[in-house]
């Protein structure tokens, strides 16, 4: 068979009286399966019925979301399906799909926009150098605490006094809490 594609790009698949599934482009069979993943992958296609050649599209889009519902993880509520079920018929039926598909233009708009604000939130951003200073906070801090640690350029505090009273512990420990005091500072600079 020859490579079949509409003006537009679109891959041409032909479903045959059997239910099989014919691709033009790779001159394979295919199943519902492979056509869920061209659409998620942004491909186009156009299925037709093999004798003919009305375009059966929307009946097969339609069938591959009830495979995807069948599957255990609906998307789509019952109170959603209810309501379009009842705009069958009614008044209004013409503006749906205009309407539908004008709100998953946008919701795919708004979905991009939030993943690209998600990912880029802490490149490059505020957040990103408050972390770092964080972080080098906390490295620091944790230095701190180790035996014998000393920040380059800061003096070691000074060993309590060996009688072990209150006060040389005291005074022992804001030795340690000034030392901390300005690393922090110049970690601040």
């Amino acid at each position: 068979m020859k490579k079949q594609s509409n003006a537009d790009g679109a891959v041409v698949i032909k479903k045959y009286a059997n239910r099989r599934l014919y691709n033009t482009e790779s001159s394979s069979y295919i199943t519902l399966e492979h056509l869920a993943a061209m659409t998620r992958e942004g491909r186009e296609f156009r299925v037709v019925d093999a004798k003919t050649d009305e375009d059966i599209t929307h009946n097969v889009l339609t069938q591959i979301i009830m495979e995807e519902e069948s599957r255990g993880q609906t998307m789509l509520p019952v109170n959603f399906l209810r309501q379009l079920i009842a705009l069958y018929g009614d008044s209004m039926q013409a503006m749906v799909p205009g309407y539908l598909d004008a709100s998953m233009d946008s919701f795919r708009r708004n979905q991009s926009q939030f993943k690209t604000a998600v990912e880029g939130a802490f490149a490059g951003s505020p957040f990103a150098e408050i972390a770092k200073h964080n972080m080098a906070m906390f490295e620091a801090a944790a230095n701190a605490f180790k035996s014998g640690a000393v920040a380059p350029g800061t003096a070691a505090p000074s060993p309590p006094p060996a009688n072990g009273t209150k006060d040389s512990e005291i005074a022992a420990l804001k030795a340690e809490l000034a030392s901390l005091r300005e690393k922090v500072d110049k970690l601040g600079d």
